[in-house]
């Protein structure tokens, strides 16, 4: 797919009331995510073949004001350990309701696929487990943020 067809897309989605579109087509498949005017910036996803991983392209809005900058997430610290990521785009949330305890806090002991968290995608609550046994050092988002695919929600030691 062409750079002019891509952006002719990105151009439709953030000119549309649609939130989310996804064309796949024989040399690839492309996933343009429309983010909330207080969110990240949009992600686009491209797989020149059907097996390849998907490079995520950050679309850069053209004028960016003090406010959007504060709304974009900052880089963590380099931090040792495991870092627990974000498999999808999504609403973090750290408990299963707002009246329940958080699955985890920091210093929390856990086991490989113990819930940690849960990230509310189309309405679908998805709980997140973790990955590697070890202790929570650290929790990178706060309940109620939105991520994005890959960003950094935990790190176990």
């Amino acid at each position: 797919m062409d750079l002019r067809k891509l952006k002719t897309l990105i151009d439709l989605v953030s000119e549309s009331d649609i939130s989310e579109l996804e064309i796949t087509e024989a040399d690839g498949k492309v996933r343009i995510v429309k983010a909330d005017k207080a969110g990240p910036a949009p992600l686009m996803h491209y797989a020149a073949a059907p097996l390849a991983a998907a490079p995520a392209l950050a679309v850069v809005p053209p004028a960016t004001s003090p406010a959007t900058a504060a709304a974009t997430p900052a880089e963590p610290p380099a931090e040792t350990g495991h870092v627990v990521k974000s498999p999808m785009v999504g609403t973090f949330y750290r408990s299963s309701s707002p009246d329940s305890e958080p699955f985890v806090d920091v210093g929390a002991v856990v086991k490989e696929g113990q819930p940690i968290c849960i990230i509310e995608a189309m309405k679908i609550m998805n709980e997140i487990e973790a990955d590697k046994a070890g202790t929570v050092k650290q929790i990178l988002c706060e309940n109620g943020q939105p991520v994005e695919f890959g960003q950094p929600l935990f790190i176990i030691e």
